[in-house]
């Protein structure tokens, strides 16, 4: 049977070390980008919440680290993105390289922005 989380630091403790440092820098920027964001487990994954509502998700897989639902932006934002992209929402970051903290903090950014615009 599959563990279920229940806090996303009981998520993040169940990776090795070198996984752990990835996850708790990503949750460090997410929660840097959105200070009056919450937490929660669904689906078995870290979820970033904002006025009660899922705003992100982050995951850990065996190779990658996955974020999402990633917003469309502009031409520039979508070409630095395009290498990641997995699925139409999806962007997917090799664990084996540089993880773009700062390209994380702008995919939150702008689907706060985005969230917000539409009145989600």
């Amino acid at each position: 049977m599959t563990k279920q989380f229940v806090t996303v630091d009981e998520y993040i403790s169940s990776f090795p070390e070198d996984v752990q440092i990835i996850l708790k820098e990503v949750r460090r920027t997410i929660r840097s980008a959105v200070a009056a964001a919450d937490e929660t487990i669904s689906y078995q994954i870290p979820t970033i919440t904002l006025d009660g509502k899922y705003l992100v998700h982050f995951a850990a897989w065996k190779n990658h680290l996955a974020l999402y639902p990633t917003p469309t932006g502009d031409q520039a934002f979508e070409q630095e993105i395009a290498p990641y992209r997995a699925a139409k929402s999806t962007v997917r970051f090799p664990l084996r390289k540089p993880i773009p903290y700062d390209l994380i903090r702008r995919i939150v950014e702008l689907r706060v922005n985005q969230r917000v615009g539409s009145g989600e």
